[in-house]
């Protein structure tokens, strides 16, 4: 009998991996997914946390595809490691601070790592030419293979066939006339290969499953280093810049401001962590203070914090700002004018 091949496939959620993974399992090969989680993944964070998206299924959308799939899939924790693809990307960054191409030759490295620890054969991705403007081109898939490591391993079944046969293919692990020819943006091929395999319920693109493709993001991003003066961050940066509007009035502090009850749920397990504000005689959001501001900066973020809550109009607010030794202290303030300086959002 003929042994049969294993791969590992990166399964992201999105459709093309669903679709590149369902390929090789059709010709027989063993697949399990892998996941990389580096703390800047869109599943479920907002979406579980805003009433704004309530609507919006809460799921995690690699998580689905393997269940779609019925195969295992393995959850690998890099977000220490992927700092320094993100702090010092060789290849420079994207339309926003999404370093597309050195993140995937980073995933690919990893799961060859995974694959020879594991006793697998081979790699598979649902990369497509022409799909993303950097890291899926003619050019750059084939830097891929090389700087990750995985060499001639590594299989991209739905454009395999715009491609130099690699070694699933020419040891007849696979058969490459089963394989596609897929290109460019058009998710049409795509659609229609779905709609063969009768999956229909998959997940639409939206610039991708990485908050570092996002402008906003990414400008609280930049404005975070840039105030710190140090590309550091830590896995509760990354979340908080996720959640809450950020207003900096200077380079001493900046705000984040609960925009609904969720938000302000989410943001209250900071409490210890941040210098924090509260309208005690108004109902009004909880407000986090990042930095290290003056007697006057704390006035002014309680005149803020007044501003964005039911005492508004209000001659007097009393806000309470508690810090995180557990001290705190009542300031009496008019509320801020109704119009911040746009230039203090982030």
């Amino acid at each position: 009998m003929t042994e049969q091949r294993k791969a590992v496939a990166l399964i992201s959620g999105g459709l093309d991996s669903l679709l590149a993974t369902r390929v090789v399992m059709e010709q027989g090969v063993h697949v399990e997914g892998i996941n990389f989680y580096t703390g800047f993944c869109v599943e479920g964070h907002t979406h579980a946390i805003r009433r704004q998206d309530k609507e919006k299924p809460k799921r995690n959308n690699a998580l689905w595809v393997v269940e779609t799939l019925g195969i295992k899939l393995h959850i690998v924790d890099v977000s220490e490691e992927y700092k320094d693809v993100l702090i010092n990307p060789k290849y420079g960054y994207g339309a926003n601070m999404n370093p597309c191409l050195d993140c995937k030759i980073f995933m690919v490295h990893k799961a060859v790592e995974w694959i020879g620890k594991n006793g697998f054969d081979f790699i598979v991705t649902g990369e497509v030419i022409g799909q993303r403007p950097m890291s899926q081109r003619k050019d750059t898939l084939p830097k891929v293979a090389r700087e990750s490591g995985a060499d001639d391993l590594l299989l991209r079944p739905l454009c395999a066939k715009n491609l130099r046969p690699t070694k699933p293919e020419r040891e007849g692990w696979v058969d490459r006339d089963a394989l596609f020819d897929f290109s460019g943006r058009s998710r049409k091929p795509q659609m229609a290969l779905a709609k063969r395999y009768g999956i229909e319920d998959y997940a639409q693109p939206a610039g991708g499953c990485c908050f570092l493709t996002d402008e906003s993001y990414a400008k609280k991003l930049v404005d975070l280093w840039e105030t710190r003066g140090s590309r550091e961050y830590t896995l509760d940066d990354v979340m908080l810049l996720k959640v809450g509007r950020h207003i900096r009035p200077n380079e001493r502090f900046k705000l984040i401001v609960g925009r609904e009850e969720g938000e302000n749920r989410f943001m209250e397990g900071y409490r210890k962590q941040y210098v924090h504000l509260h309208a005690e005689s108004h109902t009004g959001p909880l407000v986090l203070l990042d930095g290290e501001p003056t007697d006057e900066d704390l006035e002014l973020a309680a005149r803020l914090t007044a501003r964005f809550g039911k005492g508004k109009g209000s001659d007097s607010v009393t806000v309470v700002v508690h810090h995180p030794d557990g001290t705190d202290h009542r300031i009496d303030v008019v509320p801020y004018p109704p119009t911040i300086p746009v230039e203090w959002y982030v």
